[in-house]
C-alpha cells in the first residue's frame, strides 16, 4: 500500500466546529504497508458537554456518562498515531478535532502526514453518484457496515482506502499527502463579531455607525473597554488600517506603528483618544447591511452569462490535453469546451479521451494512458470529433464568466485542484464581503492560517498539495455577507503561467456530486487569481466563474478587499 504505516481514523462529535465541539467517540485501526490490519482501538468518550445531535449519532448523554474523557486515552492514541499517516474520509475535520483534544490535553499530536480519501477520489473520479464513505465502500466492493459507529465506519473506510489505493496505482496519480500540522499564518486578535452598519466613509466631523475604526498605541481606557464601547455604538473595529478604515484612534499619531504609517500612507484620518471618546457621545445612525441592496458587479473582463446546458459533439465527454505550449495546450481546452466536453488536468476515472499535442510523448502521463486504452487524439480531431453517447452523468461545463443559479442546499464547496508544482506552494482562500466588496472583519479573510470565519459560514475544507476546497454554509451567512470571493495565491515566483490550468468543481456538501465545472489556464504572469464567486442575486444564490489574475501577492489581494494580512 505505497508502502507507508497507516492510522485510519474516525470521530463522532457534538457538532461541526472543533474550536466549540467535542469528541464523542473515537476509533483508530492501524495497518501496514501489506494493507493489514495490525492494531485497533475504540472508546466513547465523556466530552463534558451536551451530546449535540443524537438523532445522527446516537450517542445520549446516559450512554457516555461514565466513559473516559479524552485526556484519559491521549497518549495511548497518540502511541497509535506516532510514525504514521493519519487516514480519514474528510481529513480535514477529523484532524482538527484531533488536534483541538489534543491541544486541551496539553500533548503533541504526533501526526507529520495526513491522507482524505475524500480528496484522493476527488482526484480518481469513480463512476459514483457521491463520494460518500457507504457509496465509495459500495462501488470498491466493501461490506456494508452500520453507519455513524466509529469502529465500523473506521473499519469500511480500510476497504476504500484500500481500494482507492490500488485505483491510484493504476492510474498512476501520486498521493495528495498533506504535511501536518499545516502551515501557520499571525492574524490580528480583533473582536469576532459582524458589523450591522454599512461602512459610510472616511471620519468627516462625526463618527456615523459602521465606520472601520483602528486602534493602535498606548491608551488611558483599557483597550478592551475602548473597543468594547465602540463596538457598542455601532462601529466597525479593525484590527488593520486600508484605504477603506474610516479612522485610527491613537494618542501618538508620528509612532511608527504598521498602523499608524498605513495611516498616513493611506491618508486615512487621525485622532486621539479623547477626540474618539468625546465623538463616541454622539455616533450618527448607520445603513443596516441588505438595506437598498445592489447588484451584483461583473468582474472586468468577463461576462455574465446564464448558462443552459452546453451542448456539442463532446457533450459528457471529459478530454485531458497533453503536450503543446502553453498558449497552444490553452486554446486546444478552450475548444474542448465550445464543443460541449470538459477539460480536464489529472488523468482520472473520468477522462474518456485523450488530445495528443506536439511533446505529449515526454508526458510521463501518456504511458499510462496507453496502457489504459484510452483514445488518443491529434490536434486535427477537435476540428469535427464525432458524438459519442456519454456512459455517465457529468457535471454541467462553465466557461470563463459564466454564472448559474445555486439550487438549494445548506452548504456549497467549491473545490480548485492543479498539477502539483515542485517550485511553489498554492494556497486558495476565502473572503466573505459586504455590498461595497469589503470584509465586516478581519475574520472574514479565510486561509491556511485561519481556517473558517468566526461563525464557520465560511471554511477551507480542504488543503491538500493539489486540491483545496472552500465550503460555504448558505443558509447561515449573515446579512453582512453579499458575496463570498474565492481566490488562489501562489507562493514565490512561479505564475499561473507555470502552473498550468486549475479545474474547479463545485456542488452540495463535501461529498455530493458536482453539478458545475469549469477549466482556467489563460493565466501569464499573475501571482493571484479570482478563481469564483458565489453571490446574492436578489433571493437567489448564484456562482460565477471569474478566472481574472492579478500580478501581486495574497497579502495586495487581501488589502484590496480591507484586511491587510502583514499587520
Amino acid at each position: 500500500m505505497f508502502g507507508h504505516e497507516w492510522a485510519l481514523v474516525d470521530v463522532e462529535t457534538s457538532g461541526l466546529r472543533a474550536v466549540r465541539d467535542r469528541v464523542l467517540s473515537l476509533a483508530v485501526v492501524t495497518v501496514g504497508p501489506d494493507g493489514r490490519a495490525n492494531g485497533e482501538f475504540s472508546t466513547l468518550l465523556d466530552p463534558g458537554c451536551d451530546p449535540g445531535p443524537v438523532h445522527i449519532h446516537g450517542l445520549t448523554a446516559g450512554r457516555l456518562k461514565g466513559s473516559p474523557r479524552f485526556e484519559d486515552v491521549s497518549r495511548h492514541v497518540a502511541e497509535l498515531l506516532k510514525g504514521r499517516v493519519l487516514v480519514a474520509h474528510n481529513a480535514p475535520f477529523d484532524y482538527g478535532f484531533l488536534a483541538q483534544e489534543f491541544m486541551r490535553a496539553n500533548i503533541r499530536l504526533p501526526v507529520d502526514r495526513r491522507l482524505c480519501t475524500l480528496a484522493l477520489n476527488r482526484r480518481l473520479s469513480p463512476a459514483t453518484k457521491d463520494l460518500k464513505l457507504a457509496t465509495l465502500a459500495a462501488h470498491y466492493g466493501v461490506e456494508k457496515r452500520r453507519a455513524h459507529d466509529a469502529l465500523e465506519d473506521v473499519r469500511t473506510l480500510a476497504g476504500v482506502l484500500q481500494g482507492s489505493l490500488s485505483e491510484a496505482m493504476r492510474l498512476g496519480l501520486d498521493l495528495p499527502l498533506v504535511p501536518c500540522p499545516p502551515k501557520q499564518m499571525a492574524r490580528p486578535n480583533i473582536p469576532k463579531t459582524r458589523c450591522a452598519f454599512r461602512c459610510p466613509g472616511r471620519l468627516s466631523t462625526e463618527l456615523v455607525q459602521g465606520m472601520k475604526v483602528a486602534i493602535t498605541g498606548e491608551t488611558d481606557v483599557p483597550r478592551e473597554k475602548l473597543v468594547e464601547r465602540a463596538v457598542a455604538e455601532g462601529l466597525n473595529v479593525m484590527g488593520s488600517v486600508s484605504r477603506h478604515t474610516s479612522a485610527l484612534v491613537t494618542n501618538e499619531p508620528e509612532s511608527g506603528t504598521a498602523k499608524a504609517r498605513r495611516a498616513r500612507q493611506e491618508g486615512v484620518p487621525i485622532i486621539d483618544e479623547r477626540t474618539f471618546l468625546a465623538l463616541l457621545g454622539n455616533v450618527l445612525p448607520g445603513t443596516p447591511h441588505g438595506t437598498g441592496e445592489r447588484p451584483a458587479e461583473i468582474p472586468q473582463n468577463t461576462t455574465e452569462q446564464r448558462t443552459s446546458a452546453t451542448t456539442g459533439p463532446l457533450e459528457g465527454r471529459c478530454v485531458l490535453v497533453l503536450g503543446g505550449t502553453h498558449p497552444v495546450s490553452s486554446a486546444a481546452r478552450s475548444r474542448v469546451v465550445e464543443l460541449g466536453g470538459a477539460a480536464a488536468v489529472n488523468l482520472s476515472a473520468s477522462v474518456t479521451d485523450v488530445l495528443a499535442l506536439n511533446g505529449s510523448e515526454d508526458d510521463r502521463r501518456m504511458r499510462r494512458v496507453i496502457d489504459l486504452e484510452v483514445p488518443v487524439h491529434e490536434e486535427q480531431w477537435l476540428g469535427a470529433p464525432e458524438r459519442v453517447e456519454a456512459e455517465r452523468v457529468s457535471p454541467r461545463v462553465l466557461p470563463r464568466g459564466a454564472a448559474v443559479d445555486l439550487p438549494h442546499a445548506q452548504d456549497w464547496t467549491v473545490a480548485a485542484s492543479w498539477l502539483q508544482h515542485a517550485s511553489c506552494e498554492v494556497d486558495v482562500v476565502a473572503f466573505a464581503l459586504d455590498e461595497d466588496d469589503q470584509v465586516s472583519c478581519d475574520e472574514d479573510f479565510v486561509f491556511y492560517g485561519a481556517a473558517e470565519s468566526p461563525d464557520g459560514t465560511v471554511r477551507l475544507a480542504a488543503d491538500g498539495p493539489t486540491e483545496q476546497a472552500i465550503t460555504v454554509d448558505l443558509t447561515a451567512l449573515p446579512n453582512a455577507v453579499h458575496k463570498v470571493t474565492i481566490a488562489a495565491a501562489i507562493d514565490g515566483q512561479v505564475t499561473f503561467g507555470d502552473l498550468g490550468p486549475i479545474e474547479l468543481v463545485a456542488g452540495p456538501g463535501t461529498a455530493e456530486q458536482a453539478v458545475a465545472q469549469a477549466t482556467l489556464d489563460a493565466g501569464t504572469t499573475e501571482r493571484t487569481m479570482i478563481l469564483a464567486e458565489i453571490y446574492r442575486r436578489g433571493p437567489r444564490w448564484r456562482l460565477r466563474v471569474v478566472g481574472q489574475g492579478h500580478d501581486f501577492d495574497l497579502a495586495a489581494l487581501a488589502r484590496g478587499f480591507g484586511v491587510d494580512i502583514d499587520d
